[in-house]
């Protein structure tokens, strides 16, 4: 079954059209990993599907429900959560702040923050901290988690390993996984890092010049293809 569904979407920026007509799916509880070189649209189209760009043409429909002129407060209410591109955070603030405010208001807010934490351990001992002052990797699981902490249905990833060491890399991969056989959550995964796409997704799309040229089954084999189509 799908939760998320972008229906021949067109959207840009000013007179300049970004995305040509794309269409794909997330998997209830499951992973769709979109990939492509820089400029292709990758993060256009995470932008028209968290609500930050509404499309000139076309569709968003989560879990069913036509969300395409709802702005992005709306779309978190129902359930999304958007990670933009670039571990951003509250640099004055601890970690534990960034948390919290997140978490306050929220009944389950605690419980909600503990599992965060207990899928990035690291988090707590840096949580008296100054975000500004974690690394890029710590920065980028404090994001996450921070996401986490709203206890979403769909969550949209913008190259989460960007800039990122190989062991979070690992972690980041590792948390993806144990989310998404726990289920209630969808991932879409913009990446350029093909072996981390293609391991945590159970489908994939390729984006070139705003388009998708190419789609299939993550798994065993499809990397081969993606770095074929992609000439990487």
């Amino acid at each position: 079954m799908t939760l998320l569904e972008i229906d021949t979407v067109h959207a840009g920026y000013a007179r300049s059209t970004v995305l040509h007509g794309i269409s794909l799916t997330v998997p209830r509880d499951g992973v769709a990993a979109v990939l492509g070189h820089n400029g292709a649209g990758k993060s256009t189209l995470l932008r028209a599907a968290a609500g930050l760009l509404i499309p000139s043409r076309g569709a968003v429909r989560l879990d069913g429900e036509d969300v395409t002129r709802l702005r992005p407060h709306q779309r978190v209410a129902r359930g999304l959560a958007y990670v933009p591109q670039g571990q951003q955070c509250f640099p004055q603030l601890t970690a534990s702040e960034n948390l919290r405010l997140v978490a306050d208001g929220r009944p389950d807010g605690r419980a909600a923050t503990d599992e965060a934490l207990d899928l990035f351990p690291a988090l707590r001992t840096l949580g008296h901290r100054p975000a500004g002052l974690l690394s890029g990797g710590q920065r980028q699981q404090l994001a996450l988690a921070r996401a986490l902490v709203t206890r979403p249905r769909l969550l949209l990833l913008d190259e989460p390993t960007e800039g990122i060491q190989p062991s979070v890399v690992a972690e980041i991969e590792a948390a993806i996984l144990s989310l998404t056989r726990r289920g209630g959550l969808s991932v879409l995964l913009v990446e350029q890092h093909v072996g981390f796409a293609l391991r945590a997704a159970a489908h994939y799309h390729v984006l070139e010049a705003g388009r998708v040229t190419s789609s299939g089954v993550g798994g065993a084999g499809a990397e081969e293809v993606v770095r074929g189509v992609l000439r990487v």
